[in-house]
């Protein structure tokens, strides 16, 4: 379980990263498994340079770990859902923590809005995320929970390096226009 306690240490390691880390996350995200030689070559840096970015990436916490992507329905869980918690006081309990345990439980998130926590599952079933449902009732503290079962997914993808240079304003943030 990732806590978010620690967010201001990692907000700064992030600040500390220039173009150069930025485009060697973007083709890292994209294929981990890619050789120093052809990182460098993506990037325009030498190999051993390339793997000293990397190393110093790993180290800052830019790069908590790498991992394989797996297809859900390779491994049988077909079926993706977002669940919202509502507890009696606050969410984040031990034995609502608990949950963690269970493999078709991909995230858990403590939220502000309507609910206090927010899972995102995969299950084999619908009778295997009613069964994951039954679990979290049978929890203290668990008061209600709202499931909201995906149909299509249009977009899924880990953090992204880039930043977005600027918005636009909203329009009920612009100042009035005179006529």
């Amino acid at each position: 379980m990732k806590e978010t306690d620690d967010i201001h240490a990692l907000a700064s390691a992030t600040q500390q990263l220039d173009p150069m880390d930025r485009k060697i996350l973007a083709v890292l995200v994209e294929d981990a498994t890619v050789s120093y030689a052809e990182l460098g070559k993506r990037v325009g840096l030498s190999a051993p340079a390339a793997h000293e970015r990397v190393k110093r990436l790993k180290k800052s916490g830019a790069i908590r770990r790498m991992a394989a992507l797996i297809d859900p329905g390779a491994v049988g869980k077909g079926l993706l859902a977002f669940i919202h918690v509502d507890t009696s006081g606050w969410g984040k309990t031990p034995a609502l923590m608990a949950i963690a345990e269970c493999p078709e439980v991909e995230e858990v998130h403590s939220v502000a809005g309507d609910a206090c926590m927010l899972l995102k599952v995969r299950a084999a079933s619908t009778r295997a995320l009613e069964g994951l449902l039954a679990r979290l009732y049978d929890t203290p503290g668990v008061k209600a929970t709202r499931s909201y079962v995906v149909l299509s997914t249009y977009l899924e993808r880990p953090p992204q390096p880039g930043i977005t240079p600027s918005w636009p304003v909203p329009k009920a943030a612009r100042p009035a226009e005179i006529v």
